[in-house]
């Protein structure tokens, strides 16, 4: 869910290409999608030496729903600090992109407490994301921590961001999608332009687009830079409904192209 040049700010805002309202995920579930996804954090505690003064600490991290587990040892600093003060932050930051500000990135505001090494779902959560783990997960000086989440800072790249509360953040599911969405975006660039295109200029107010490109996509639909005028402008087109599986959006895709070409075909056929 990387933000493109289109996302910056304008000096004139133009009106939308799409309608704003068609279904779109909140940004409970793009933080959900961004965070769950990671695999490392920036753990900041409250420090003993100097007292009170923010601690950062790189850690591997994972899931248990929607609640951060780490793996932490009892001689690391953080681990002190956490003993003496519970509250914390960790942060998660979206990878690849060249501008590391363009980037998404979750900000996770709490509480630390012991998760307890014995089974349980915390433990499984951890093993499962961290599996090199294993080998000293049960020494007697790590233990399983957990940050039970009380607000949720959000930036999805420039110009959306927004406060989540712990509510809908436990509440909103990350995107099906997210796994695939790469490879989704990679080949209908490749290999489906002509059908982008037509879909844009079927659904959308851009209808003499001479160019469009799939920069996202999630359970409700497909997101575009498409070439205009007045420059490379963002769209967005739905789906009927949202989207389980890459397959489910393989499906999803074929009919919009489908729909799209007998949308354009009959506005050809309408006298003028």
């Amino acid at each position: 869910m990387t933000a493109t040049a289109h996302n910056r700010p304008r000096a004139v805002r133009e009106a939308p290409l799409y309608d704003p309202e068609i279904a779109t995920p909140d940004h409970a579930e793009r933080a959900r999608t961004l965070a769950e996804r990671a695999t490392t954090g920036l753990l900041s505690t409250l420090a003993k030496q100097p007292p009170g003064h923010p601690y950062g600490s790189l850690i591997r991290l994972a899931f248990d729903g929607a609640t951060p587990v780490f793996l932490i040892s009892d001689l690391a600093e953080h681990t002190k600090n956490l003993r003496a003060d519970a509250r914390a932050s960790l942060l998660i930051v979206e990878g690849g992109t060249e501008d590391p500000l363009a980037s998404g990135r979750v900000t996770l505001v709490g509480r630390c407490a012991l998760a307890g090494n014995d089974g349980g779902s915390a433990r499984a959560a951890y093993l499962a994301q961290q599996p090199e783990a294993a080998y000293y997960a049960d020494f007697k000086d790590f233990r399983l921590w957990r940050l039970n989440v009380l607000s949720v800072r959000y930036i999805g790249g420039f110009g959306r961001m927004s406060w989540v509360s712990a509510e809908a953040w436990a509440a909103a599911t990350p995107d099906p999608l997210a796994a695939s969405a790469t490879r989704i975006i990679q080949h209908m660039n490749d290999d489906h332009a002509s059908a982008l295109l037509a879909c844009c200029r079927a659904f959308s107010r851009a209808v003499a687009a001479t160019d469009a490109v799939m920069t996202g996509i999630d359970r409700y639909g497909i997101e575009l830079s498409v070439a205009t005028d007045a420059g490379r402008r963002p769209v967005r087109i739905a789906f009927d409904a949202p989207l389980e599986t890459a397959g489910a959006a393989r499906e999803a895709l074929r009919g919009l192209a489908h729909r799209a070409r007998q949308v354009l075909g009959q506005r050809a056929a309408d006298p003028v």
